[in-house]
C-alpha cells in the first residue's frame, strides 16, 4: 500500500512538473532570467505602420475575438491575449492546463518575433513580419 501511495505521489509531481514547465516558451530569447533571480520580460513591439496600427484592439473580455488566443510572457507572467503585442486590455489571465482553446505562442529569436504552434521552438514557427503567406500562423487546440 506504501508503494501504491509513493507511486501516485510521484506521478502527481511529474504532471505537476510537465504542466509548469509548458508554462513559457522553451527557448524563447524574449525573456531573460538575471544574476539576481529577477526575469526581463520583453514583448512585441505595436506596429506603427500598416493595418495592425489602425486596428482597434478587441478587448479579451469583450467577446470580439474570433481567432486563436496569442499566449505571451510578460512581466506579470503568462498571459492570453487577443493579439500578440500584449496591451494590458487585450489580455487576461493564462487558462493554459486548464482549459481547452486554439492557441498561438509569441516567442523571440535573435530579432524576430514568431507565432509557435507550441511552447517549444523546436516545432513550428512563423515569422509575425514576412511576408504571406510565410508569416501564417498554425494554431493548436491546447
Amino acid at each position: 500500500m506504501k508503494t501504491v501511495r509513493n507511486l501516485l505521489a510521484l506521478v502527481a509531481l511529474a504532471l505537476a512538473a510537465t504542466t509548469s514547465g509548458a508554462q513559457f516558451v522553451k527557448g524563447n530569447e524574449a525573456v531573460k532570467v538575471m544574476p539576481d533571480g529577477t526575469k526581463k520580460v520583453e514583448t512585441p513591439p505595436v506596429p506603427t505602420t500598416g493595418p495592425a496600427s489602425k486596428a482597434k484592439p478587441c478587448a479579451a473580455d469583450a467577446g470580439c475575438h474570433p481567432g486563436p488566443w496569442h499566449m505571451v510572457e510578460t512581466s506579470a507572467g503568462l498571459r492570453e491575449c487577443t493579439e500578440p503585442f500584449a496591451r494590458a486590455t487585450t489580455c487576461r489571465e493564462s487558462t493554459y492546463g486548464t482549459q481547452k482553446l486554439s492557441r498561438l505562442w509569441i516567442a523571440k529569436r535573435g530579432t524576430a518575433w514568431l507565432w509557435c504552434q507550441y511552447p517549444d521552438m523546436a516545432g513550428k514557427c512563423v515569422d509575425m513580419n514576412a511576408r504571406p503567406p510565410l508569416n501564417l500562423p498554425v494554431s493548436a487546440v491546447q
